[in-house]
């Protein structure tokens, strides 16, 4: 019974020191309202984290982060390169960033943080770009697996979602 134990307790610490930041969700449907809830799993090497910063890709639109108690939020409003059409106005600047600020976390706890986000109408892969700032130190989630290269081969990976043809996502339900 020890042994099983300590092979459980050692499965589960494997586990969370290859924790990186994910999506709670890996696919969603082209041109659909979406919560994207970015988990974090783990500090830097045992530092609590206190910033975490989401890089939006200029193709996903009408970013608005949720609030979490004991955090403030920034966000980085830019000059997008192509407009696009919400509800009869034209927007040409929107959220590229946002930043939760405060807890900490610490490294022994995960906390998820969300936004809701409208995505592009076509379908692909889209990765996330996310920094991590913690008391000591910070990890830079920006590696982008290219080709037929695995995500689980880097060592800082991006978060990445699927994003479905309407079709697609119709034949999967």
């Amino acid at each position: 019974m020890k042994k099983q134990i300590f092979i459980l307790l050692a499965a589960l610490c494997a586990q969370a020191a290859s924790a990186h930041i994910t999506l709670d969700q890996t696919k969603a449907v082209a041109g659909s309202y979406q919560k994207l809830t970015f988990k974090v799993g783990h500090g830097c090497d045992g530092s609590a984290t206190h910033t975490l910063k989401v890089i939006l890709p200029e193709t996903v639109s009408g970013a608005k982060p949720m609030p979490k108690a004991g955090w403030k939020i920034d966000t980085v409003i830019e000059n997008l390169s192509t407009p696009y059409t919400s509800h009869g106005k034209t927007i040409s600047r929107d959220v590229r960033e946002i930043s939760w600020t405060g807890g900490p976390l610490p490294d022994a706890y995960y906390d998820e943080f969300s936004v809701q986000v409208k995505l592009p109408e076509t379908a692909g892969k889209l990765a996330f770009k996310v920094v991590q700032l913690c008391e000591k130190g910070r990890l830079d989630w920006v590696e982008i697996p290219t080709g037929d290269q695995a995500a689980k081969g880097l060592k800082t990976p991006a978060p990445v979602l699927e994003i479905l043809e309407k079709t697609e996502a119709t034949h999967q339900h």
